[in-house]
């Protein structure tokens, strides 16, 4: 009995590591590197990108590999949070992302750039695929 609790609770700490199932789609908007940053939740406030210094999608480091993220509203200590996006490619190989958070949304919806070099391009059909989703240091994106 002691044993399997020991086994759940290191389980609980170890599996978070690997990252969450969760979903990316694409959108083009964030695509765009003229684009304002005033347009997205992750704009002003204390947390915010513009008041970083930032202007434009382009002005990221990380762009194209931009997006919303679940949880990114306005102000959110998420907004400029780097993402590492895994995603398993229907030949069996690995590939991963990584996007700054700039935006809401109740998916990853990320860049058609970033999208493509995700999915490795098999992924525009279907729309969205299913990634392992993990937030890794800011500096994987450049901030």
């Amino acid at each position: 009995m002691k044993f399997a609790f020991v086994v759940a609770l290191l389980s609980a700490f170890t599996l978070p590591a690997f990252g969450e199932p969760a979903y990316v789609t694409w959108d083009y908007t964030y695509g765009n590197p003229d684009a304002s940053l005033n347009i997205v939740s992750c704009s002003n406030g204390k947390n915010g990108l513009v008041t970083k210094g930032y202007t434009t999608f382009s002005s990221l480091p990380s762009f194209p590999n931009i997006g919303g993220v679940p949880g990114g509203v306005w102000n959110s200590t998420l907004c400029g949070s780097c993402w590492s996006l895994k995603y398993a490619t229907p030949s069996g190989s690995q590939t991963t992302v990584y996007i700054t958070a700039v935006d809401n949304s109740y998916t990853f919806n990320i860049s058609p750039e970033a999208f493509g070099e995700l999915t490795d391009g098999t992924g525009f059909e279907a729309g969205k695929v299913k990634v392992r989703a993990l937030r890794v240091p800011s500096s994987k994106c450049g901030m």
